[in-house]
């Protein structure tokens, strides 16, 4: 997903052209492409065409009609295409009527719940901000069904069987069935659209942050469980050697941002840049895993840069720790947005203030308006965290429950 946020910033008419693709194909085919490799392969798992769709209408790209995107979609959650997990939507009538695909008869269900929720959430954006009610009504209560994976008795999203009980000896750090490449570790922080939902369900602020101190530091166990043999991505985790943090596999990409949301942005800064100067190197094996069509890259260039778009389909960057003392971007408008770094090393990772084109700027997020028209984001960079800097609720990125 993160690809795509960096195209709208660089791209814009190369992103505008591909969204109309993304309907031809589907017009042609009678679903979205997925993977395309060049042919239509549907490998993985979610229906993330809506996230591009949305995320370019949010950021003003309008080179499509929204109702026929809508439209394409509503298809894609109701049918199950011929090819693969990620064309058309495996599980989709329990997922609507139980609001969660059961683990049994789908593979990797939990994961493929968590991936549809925000899906659903990206299709409900879209319609909301292009006034088509039909389709914002039915995705309302869509998008949280990730709630109903959400197991209270042990903290972690969990594998659901048909009849509604929890899969039985569940241990979260046990990879596959109802995860896809990951286990419940990793999988527990995947609402890239609701963190504050996911805050609460954890139990508040205090266990949020303490389950994320634990997730980068704790002990580095694996359990086979479906793969039942070592795959990649869990050699790359070990290799890394931050936990259960595994970069690999992008549904975790987004988890050192998430302190941001939870009143604590300078352990963002800290995590953000320890994976950027551990993970990565200028070398033939500079990435920490599958490029993935851009995904590893993307992610290295924004937040090299010292943002990152958690939520694709909103109008936001997460703030977290640039890596240059100054980075220019210059824009397909002729415009130049440049981010600066005072005192910037690889030991002051911690931002002290901030400004954008000289007003202080206390957010931990900066919007796609202010990158688009220009100016600068200067950040004064310290060896030692400022706690009362970004800790107001104001100054928390989007999150779906805090606009209940």
């Amino acid at each position: 997903r993160a690809q795509f946020p960096l195209s709208n910033i660089l791209h814009r008419e190369m992103q505008g052209r591909y969204m109309q693709s993304l309907l031809d194909a589907q017009k042609q085919y009678g679903f979205f492409p997925t993977w395309s490799n060049p042919g239509m392969s549907g490998v993985m798992l979610g229906n993330h065409a809506i996230s591009l769709l949305t995320d370019a209408w949010v950021k003003g790209i309008r080179t499509f009609n929204p109702d026929s995107a809508l439209a394409a979609y509503y298809h894609e959650a109701t049918n199950k295409g011929p090819w693969g997990g990620s064309n058309g939507r495996e599980g989709w009538k329990d997922y609507f009527t139980k609001g969660f695909v059961p683990y049994g008869p789908i593979h990797e269900a939990t994961a493929k719940t968590l991936e549809y929720a925000y899906d659903d959430f990206c299709a409900h954006q879209l319609a909301k901000l292009t006034g088509n009610k039909f389709y914002e009504d039915i995705f309302a209560r869509q998008m949280y069904n990730y709630k109903n994976v959400f197991d209270d008795k042990v903290n972690f999203m969990r594998g659901r069987l048909t009849n509604g009980e929890w899969v039985p000896d569940f241990d979260p750090v046990e990879w596959g069935g109802a995860f896809t490449e990951g286990n419940s570790w990793q999988y527990t922080w995947s609402v890239f659209h609701d963190p504050k939902g996911l805050i609460d369900l954890i139990g508040g602020e205090d266990r949020f942050n303490a389950k994320l101190d634990s997730f980068f530091t704790m002990s580095q166990d694996i359990k086979y469980g479906t793969y039942k043999q070592e795959i990649h991505e869990m050699k790359e985790m070990l290799l890394a050697g931050m936990g259960q943090y595994a970069h690999g596999n992008q549904p975790t990409q987004h988890v050192p941002y998430l302190y941001n949301y939870s009143g604590q942005p300078w352990k963002s800064q800290k995590q953000v840049r320890m994976v950027t100067s551990k993970l990565y190197n200028a070398s033939p094996r500079g990435y920490p895993g599958d490029e993935d069509q851009g995904a590893m890259s993307s992610w290295y260039v924004l937040s090299a840069l010292g943002i990152y778009s958690v939520c694709p389909g909103t109008d936001e960057y997460v703030i977290g720790s640039p890596v240059f003392k100054k980075a220019t971007v210059k824009l397909e408008n002729g415009k130049t947005f440049i981010v600066e770094a005072q005192n910037n090393n690889s030991e002051n990772v911690y931002i002290q203030s901030a400004t954008l084109n000289g007003k202080t700027y206390n957010a931990n997020f900066i919007k796609y308006s202010d990158i688009i028209e220009g100016g600068i984001l200067r950040f004064r960079m310290g060896s030692e965290p400022n706690t009362k800097r970004g800790i107001s609720l104001e100054d928390r990125p989007f999150s779906l429950s805090s606009y209940k």
